[in-house]
């Protein structure tokens, strides 16, 4: 059984930073895909940035604004976010997939106030 527990998320000014953070429990490898999704009122849940055996990807809408980062040995994984705009306004979920099973966090708030 995988948990993951969010936090970091808040109200942030436009061009302010956030760091979000997503601790796992259960048996996690670094070959396993761990990422952020976000989903914005009346909007599809959207990748936002995805981290595997040590390669990232990042979504065109936060590319040069985000780093995502993991520390295996935590089962953690971070996501950085700098120079928020308004329309980053979202819930932020950690995802992980294991076995083939997705598995997300409870999500946690992100608001960015022009």
């Amino acid at each position: 059984q995988v948990r993951l527990v969010e936090s970091g998320g808040g109200l942030v000014q436009a061009g302010g930073s956030l760091r979000l953070s997503c601790a796992a429990s259960g048996s996690i490898f670094s070959s396993n895909v761990m990422g952020w999704h976000r989903q914005a009122p009346g909007k599809q849940r959207e990748l936002v940035a995805g981290i595997t055996s040590g390669r990232t990807n990042y979504a065109d809408s936060v590319k040069g604004r985000a780093i995502i980062s993991r520390d295996n040995a935590k089962n953690a994984v971070y996501l950085q976010m700098n120079s928020l705009q308004p329309e980053d306004t979202a819930v932020y979920y950690c995802h992980v997939i294991v076995a083939g099973v997705n598995y997300w966090g409870q999500g946690t708030q992100v608001t960015v106030s022009s």
